[in-house]
């Protein structure tokens, strides 16, 4: 590659994907896709993996590694799914990075020769800061919000907290522990029916993708509902339901940050859940969704409010309902590694907005950089 007549060195790039939570599968998804979308002319591409254990894959072909062992892939016959594998008892040695000012770092060798990392990681040990606060000890620059920012956004009782705190509307919610309804589930059950309603979703505090989450119509379907949620977490958050549509904006950015178009989802099913995202694809995905021009531009400032409330950086998705009857606009949930399928909302919506996938992944980068600039 070369740029006025010099020899310019592509950007090395580690792209994480893979992950201990539950949204594994589709962060092997979202990594094909940004990984395809990244101009070979421009960034030499280092795809790193972590098992579904929490080891970490780093040669040979990672990516296949951990499709082939996926339900959602199928791997031909006789293809190479060898990949090193770094244990994580035996990779804990601690190395200065050449240039960094930190004095703790991530394994041994992981980061040497990267200029950044793009974590595709959704869920727990990825999204919610764990990682991002890895790379910061690593000086290395990372796609998307930092420690702080990440870890408010994947915890839904505290985001709805500083949301509302910033004065940005939401439904009605409780958040119960775990210890709570395995002590009085008769008692929880109660105060749910009389402060919350029915119907209402039970969701953990701490997953993304739509698992775990249950949209309750009876009492009598509570039970269930909070049994499976509180597998998946100790806290719980239960949320009045709401007849409406469902609105997806995407935002990108940093101090500065702008909002997409904004997309709906018609679900065919109850709610739009794991399944219909992934799975069976059973969703109608409405880009640009119909909406009025003053309705669009609200929600649009409330996305950016939103993300500014938490800190964020880089990308978010932040998603809406509108209220059947009244219109009445809220703000359900953000999104800081939102999904980068190739049925996704965030990459749609901004390939309806005019930023193209490889612009995009490009403008992240750029953003981290900048990011990171300013920072250290």
């Amino acid at each position: 590659m070369t740029e006025h007549g010099h020899e310019t060195r592509k950007i090395r790039i580690g792209v994480l994907f893979g992950g201990r939570s539950a949204e594994h599968d589709v962060s092997l998804r979202s990594a094909i896709t940004i990984m395809d979308a990244l101009d070979p002319d421009r960034f030499e591409v280092v795809p790193i993996g972590i098992t579904r254990s929490g080891q970490w894959l780093t040669g040979g072909n990672p990516l296949q590694a951990l499709t082939g062992a996926s339900p959602m892939f199928h791997l031909g016959e006789g293809e190479d799914t060898s990949s090193e594998t770094l244990a994580a008892g035996e990779t804990l040695d601690l190395v200065a990075q050449a240039g960094s000012n930190a004095s703790a770092q991530v394994p041994g060798g992981l980061t040497d020769g990267l200029d950044i990392m793009f974590p595709a990681l959704h869920g727990p040990m990825g999204e919610d800061g764990t990682v991002q606060g890895m790379l910061e000890l690593a000086g290395v620059p990372y796609v998307g919000s930092g420690v702080a920012g990440s870890a408010v956004a994947m915890d839904k009782a505290i985001a709805k907290t500083i949301l509302a705190q910033a004065g940005l509307p939401q439904l009605p919610w409780r958040l119960v522990t775990r210890k709570e309804w395995q002590q009085d589930p008769t008692g929880v059950a109660a105060w749910i029916g009389e402060s919350i309603g029915f119907p209402c979703f039970v969701k953990p505090a701490n997953l993304g993708s739509s698992v775990g989450i249950s949209k309750v119509k009876e009492p009598e379907d509570l039970h269930g509902a909070m049994q499976l949620a509180a597998h998946h977490d100790r806290r719980i958050v239960i949320e009045q339901g709401v007849t409406g549509r469902e609105i997806e904006i995407a935002v990108l950015g940093n101090a500065e940050p702008i909002a997409s178009v904004a997309g709906e989802i018609v679900p065919h099913g109850e709610f739009y859940d794991y399944n219909a995202k992934y799975v069976d694809d059973t969703a109608d995905l409405v880009i640009p969704a119909r909406i009025d021009g003053d309705l669009l531009g609200y929600m649009q400032n409330l996305a950016v409010d939103a993300f500014q409330a938490l800190d964020l950086a880089g990308l978010a998705r932040v998603d809406f309902f509108i209220e059947e009857d009244t219109d009445q606009v809220y703000i359900n949930e953000i999104n800081t590694i939102p999904g980068f399928t190739s049925i996704s909302m965030y990459p749609m919506l901004w390939e309806a907005s005019g930023v193209p996938l490889p612009e995009l992944v490009e403008r992240l980068v750029q953003l981290a950089l900048e990011r990171y600039a300013e920072t250290h």
